[in-house]
């Protein structure tokens, strides 16, 4: 249907919009759409609310077209907003259910309430639109390095002009004694990007590993082509940290080309850390090695690894040990940081006397249970024997390699090795069941006799205790086992399944019997028990 529109020519419009879009960095077609929202809201305070009322700028000229709609409906349930088919009909023939009406409104002269809510609804819209731009770019910058001015500083927080949004870097992402006032110039880690009520909130960092990581990419060039990798980075802000690096090309040292020449390239990144000393460490696949490198400046004589429990024992010069731990424990923690593995530092004296102590108790156990002197048992302990089951069911030739031991010297231990074994079995079992430890959880697969009776002193006797204890609490009771806690779980689960398939025997025999209860529900499960 043909109708003249009430417009009226507000080319000004388009320049606002142009200049509001530009300053906010948003789109201009964001910027007119809240101006028509604006128009829309004082279009309905001036015809009433209940109306339909809808506003359009022409995007060229910048016009106003203001119009009531009408929905052409089958059965009215709003008579301001809708009309019958057959009213609608009276005006024009084609039109059908769901169509609209359009009735131009007069231009609208803003009053001064008029314009102040326009005003408003523009401004909530932009900041709306600016709001969506900032985290749409931001949420994909993390992990970047920005530069950005200071603003303002509130209680130790910093907040930061990035330019086309602020960031915030709070007081504990911030090097120890490090304040910034207004106007500063800041580089900082985009650790976060988080949407939230009050617009998109972006968090700086200048103590993540990550920050020293981004550094080093700008400061060299082989970082950045990938030719030489930052593998891990440990940091005490703001005092001292560790990176360790790798080099992909065999022609280019790692270690070389992020020092740089006479030190440039790590001095630019330790001028921006505020004086932070870097230790660049040469990574290693292999844990001892790099645990050495890891520990330098300090030098290692010795290192024994426990894969299980990711422990490494490092034993270093008696004059080595102050520098080895560091000043407050600093070298040995980031060292432990760097690596993932726990590092025990010995000195050279401290691990000798160990091994005599642990040489000494081994001999005494021997000589006890087996009845020999302490020539025969100092040759078993240096052969590597530990216990004496060990020696009773080691191959005998393994015994007849040690010097001086004949086939009958080996022969003779291992019966003695036997029956002291048989007889510390047996001790331990009328113990386990002095102490009420039942059959049943003696029968478990992966607990020894020593483990049932220590269990059984904490009173853990029947397999419904062992199963109401938590991994945790297993591996504390049993540390001798050197259990990890997926093995613990493993016993504790097994000690647990007769639970289920009692349940499961509930649930069978339920329905069992001569159908008094059939068709009953089970309120545990509710559903209908067969």
């Amino acid at each position: 249907m043909s109708m003249e529109t009430a417009t009226f020519p507000k080319i000004e419009l388009i320049q606002v919009a142009d200049v509001v879009a530009r300053e906010k960095g948003i789109e201009r077609d964001e910027v007119l759409q809240a101006m028509e929202q604006a128009i829309q809201k004082a279009g309905r305070s001036k015809y009433g609310q209940e109306h339909d009322i809808r506003a359009s700028i022409d995007r060229q000229t910048g016009e106003i077209r203001l119009v009531r709609c009408t929905e052409v409906v089958e059965e009215v349930e709003d008579e301001i907003t809708q009309i019958t088919l057959g009213e609608a009909h009276k005006r024009d023939q084609k039109l059908k259910a769901g169509d609209f009406i359009v009735d131009p409104l007069p231009p609208i002269d803003f009053g001064r309430i008029a314009a102040q809510t326009a005003k408003q609804v523009i401004v909530q819209r932009v900041r709306e639109a600016e709001r969506s731009r900032q985290y749409d770019e931001f949420k994909d910058r993390m992990s970047e390095i920005v530069n950005g001015i200071v603003k303002r500083v509130e209680f130790g927080n910093v907040t930061v002009d990035l330019g086309r949004a602020e960031a915030v870097l709070r007081r504990d992402e911030l090097l120890p004694r490090e304040s910034f006032r207004n106007g500063d110039r800041v580089r900082a880690y985009i650790y976060d990007v988080r949407e939230e009520l009050r617009g998109p909130q972006i968090f700086l960092s200048r103590t993540h590993p990550d920050f020293m990581k981004g550094l080093f990419r700008q400061e060299v060039p082989e970082i950045y082509d990938g030719i030489i990798e930052i593998k891990a980075v440990a940091r005490d802000p703001g005092s001292r940290a560790k990176i360790g690096v790798i080099s992909y090309d065999g022609s280019i040292d790692p270690v070389g080309a992020c020092v740089g020449m006479r030190g440039s390239r790590v001095q630019a990144v330790v001028g921006e850390l505020q004086g932070e000393k870097i230790d660049i460490v040469p990574w290693s696949d292999d844990p001892a090695t790099f645990v050495v490198n890891a520990l330098a400046p300090a030098e290692v004589s010795k290192v024994v690894l426990d894969e299980d429990q990711r422990r490494i024992e490092v034993v270093v010069p008696d004059e080595q040990l102050s520098l080895a731990i560091g000043r407050r424990g600093q070298n040995v923690r980031l060292a432990t940081m760097l690596s993932g593995w726990d590092i025990d530092i010995l000195t050279e004296q401290e691990e000798s006397e160990r091994r005599q102590e642990e040489f000494r108790t081994r001999s005494k156990v021997f000589m006890d249970a087996l009845d020999i002197d302490d020539v025969i048992a100092h040759l078993l302990v240096a052969e590597g024997f530990a216990t004496v089951d060990e020696i009773a069911y080691t191959a005998p030739d393994e015994l007849t390699q040690i010097e001086g031991f004949d086939g009958d010297i080996a022969e003779e231990l291992q019966n003695r090795a036997k029956v002291f074994s048989e007889a510390e079995q047996e001790r331990l079992n009328q113990r386990r069941i002095e102490l009420g430890v039942t059959d049943e959880l003696a029968a478990m697969e992966g607990l020894t006799p020593v483990m049932l009776v220590t269990l059984g002193d904490n009173d853990v006797k029947t397999i419904d205790d062992l199963g109401d204890l938590a991994s945790d609490e297993l591996i504390e009771l049993l540390p001798e086992a050197d259990f990890d806690m997926e093995e613990a779980n493993a016993i504790i689960m097994a000690a647990r399944a007769h639970w289920f398939d009692d349940e499961d025997e509930s649930e069978g025999g339920a329905g069992e019997g001569d159908g008094d209860f059939e068709d009953t529900v089970d309120p545990a499960k509710n559903k209908e028990v067969d």
